[in-house]
């Protein structure tokens, strides 16, 4: 496995992260999730034997977008260009995985979903709405869920000790 640091994804992001509206950015990381869920529908193809944890995996990315945009609204000119942002976030983003193995990837996102849940308690801590920080709060659980998955499948990968 790749010994480097992992990246910290808000740096990674920042430049794009910067030019979204402070009060859009979870809609903008929600943009993000189901970036991160089409990552996990290309990893179920990349490595079969574990197809099942991916997609459930793909589908908690997308369970965590979903809840983001019912609670969190923002105007359809912010939406458009939160929209235009995306591919250079995209980018930025897969970047961080060229080079490294399938497994490796998987290790790296295992991170990030960890990086996810403090960014989602973070906004959180920041508010005062019950309904929405409940939500932000299932949001991170489901990234930590996603997280330990994603360690279960990796130790026990072909060629590691049992």
């Amino acid at each position: 496995m790749n010994d480097s640091p992992h990246p910290q994804f808000a740096e990674l992001l920042g430049p794009c992260i910067a030019q979204v509206p402070t009060e859009a950015i979870p809609r903008f990381l929600a943009l993000l999730e189901r970036g991160a869920a089409d990552r996990y529908r290309q990893w179920s193809r990349e490595i079969p034997e574990h197809v099942e944890v991916l997609m459930a995996c793909a589908l908690r990315e997308d369970d965590i977008a979903d809840r983001i945009e019912r609670v969190w609204s923002v105007a359809d000119a912010v939406l458009e260009q939160m929209h235009t942002l995306l591919p250079q976030a995209r980018d930025l983003y897969y970047g961080a995985f060229v080079g490294l193995s399938p497994w490796d990837q998987l290790s790296l996102q295992a991170n990030a979903e960890l990086q996810g849940a403090a960014a989602w308690r973070g906004i959180a801590s920041s508010l005062s709405d019950p309904t929405v920080i409940n939500e932000l709060e299932r949001c991170a659980v489901l990234e930590e869920e996603s997280s330990r998955e994603l360690q279960r499948i990796i130790v026990r990968r072909p060629g590691q000790p049992k």
